[in-house]
């Protein structure tokens, strides 16, 4: 006797198993017997929510439109010290932007890709059309708080994510807030939600801050922080972090924020000694060893930041990234017989010409340190080749031409003073293009 499953077991063992498209399927079907099961559209929804589902706490990015029509700056000036987007000089003893990399914001690099950190704000509107953006989020997606459970935050969850209709969510929270009489911390959230995703920052803190009266969750937390890096005021963001783990004491989370506020400020050391306090609570963190290995790096510690990466490697990453880290901390370390396999390990994995173009640049660093100068021109040219707006690149080609001699000669990057032009072009803020070009309009005014 043959038996069969139950379509709709069929389909929630499906979504338990994270087979999101088979599941939306039966229930497709199941609907199609039988309009009104609510357990199916229920079910079918969050299927649906889950497929394009990502964590509201770390996507923060920001349009064209947010970048360059600013309402809510509050001084344009701002002091030193008070805002993230002049972050100024490092703080608290730390290596000097001359020292460790800073991107075309002003912000050191980090050891660690998350959103926002790396592109940061243009300061034109070419930059932003151009303007890199990362989709990998620091954070593992959050578990669902367990209000899924009835069909008003099973459908606001779908339109919210899956549709991505901020005014029907936003008139769906609001009714379901006061039918609630005004006392569900988690519909005020999802307002504070509805409200961030539309620009009306004040609201959203308004509600976020009225649902941590009703309920002290950490994720409330989180997305009131969200609301205050977005005005800009990372003092106010540090002191609600601090202010949560009177409550949630060593929670991981909280703390991470902490030290991500400190590393865009430029503060590296105050951000290493919150990450080594997030270590202590998990060991696994990655993105904690990779920013403490990269502190260690640009503080003249290769030696002490291989282990940090070599720890990762031993926990499973296994990208790009790592291994060019790998090669770079080998080769300053003295280790020269790891340094080419790392980066020929690194060129295997490449995923996109960006990285591509990273890992040929460091190549050429590489050639530089050892003398070998017609491998690193080879090298920056072939990261040109991949990334067109190097201008680290250009700026090492400009230094390979003016040793040459080839100072004013015409033709493409045949010339010192052109590579460095292009270089100034990509990143007007790069010091040691500045300084080249400094030297080089020197030689002119003699001549």
């Amino acid at each position: 006797m043959e038996v069969t499953m139950d379509p709709l077991f069929l389909a929630l063992s499906y979504f338990r198993r994270r087979k999101l498209q088979q599941c939306s399927d039966i229930c497709t079907k199941i609907l199609q017997d039988s309009p009104y099961d609510q357990a199916a559209w229920s079910l079918k929804t969050r299927a649906l929510t889950e497929m394009v589902y990502i964590d509201e706490v770390d996507v923060d990015q920001e349009g064209i439109a947010e970048m360059m029509l600013d309402e809510n700056s509050i001084a344009q000036v701002a002091r030193p010290g008070t805002s993230l987007r002049l972050p100024g000089t490092s703080q608290g003893g730390g290596p000097s932007p001359a020292v460790r990399p800073m991107t075309q914001s002003g912000r050191p690099v980090t050891g660690f890709v998350r959103p926002s950190t790396q592109s940061g704000r243009p300061g034109t509107m070419e930059q932003a059309i151009k303007t890199p953006r990362t989709a990998s989020t620091a954070r593992p997606v959050t578990g669902s708080s367990g209000r899924f459970i009835r069909s008003g935050t099973t459908l606001f969850e779908y339109i919210f994510h899956h549709e991505n209709d901020m005014k029907n969510a936003l008139d769906l929270a609001a009714q379901a807030t006061e039918h609630a009489q005004f006392k569900d911390w988690w519909w005020k959230v999802q307002l504070g939600k509805c409200y961030y995703r539309l620009g009306l920052y004040r609201e959203a803190e308004k509600q976020f801050r009225s649902a941590l009266n009703h309920e002290e969750v950490v994720d409330t937390y989180l997305y009131l922080a969200k609301v205050y890096r977005r005005l800009d005021q990372p003092i106010t963001a540090l002191n609600l972090f601090k202010q949560g783990l009177d409550h949630f004491p060593g929670e991981v989370t909280l703390q991470t924020g902490i030290a991500r506020i400190h590393e865009e400020m430029n503060n590296i050391s105050s951000a290493t000694e919150y990450y080594k306090e997030v270590l202590k609570q998990d060991n696994t963190h990655v993105e904690a060893i990779a920013c403490i290995g990269s502190n260690h790096f640009y503080t003249d510690q290769p030696e002490i930041a291989l282990r940090f990466y070599r720890r990762l490697l031993q926990m499973g990453v296994y990208n790009c990234q790592l291994y060019n880290n790998l090669g770079l901390c080998c080769f300053y370390a003295q280790q020269y017989d790891m340094t080419l396999s790392s980066f020929e390990r690194a060129l295997a994995l490449v995923a996109n010409d960006e990285e591509q173009a990273d890992v040929w640049y460091n190549i050429g660093h590489v050639a530089v340190g050892i003398g070998d100068l017609t491998l690193a021109y080879q090298c920056f040219k072939l990261t040109l080749a991949f990334n067109n707006d190097h201008a680290e690149a250009y700026n090492n080609l400009a230094v390979l031409e003016l040793r040459k001699g080839h100072i004013e000669q015409v033709g493409d990057l045949q010339s010192s003073y052109t590579a460095a032009q292009k270089s100034e072009d990509a990143f007007p803020e790069h010091v040691d293009t500045q300084q080249l070009l400094k030297v080089l309009r020197q030689h002119f005014a003699v001549l």
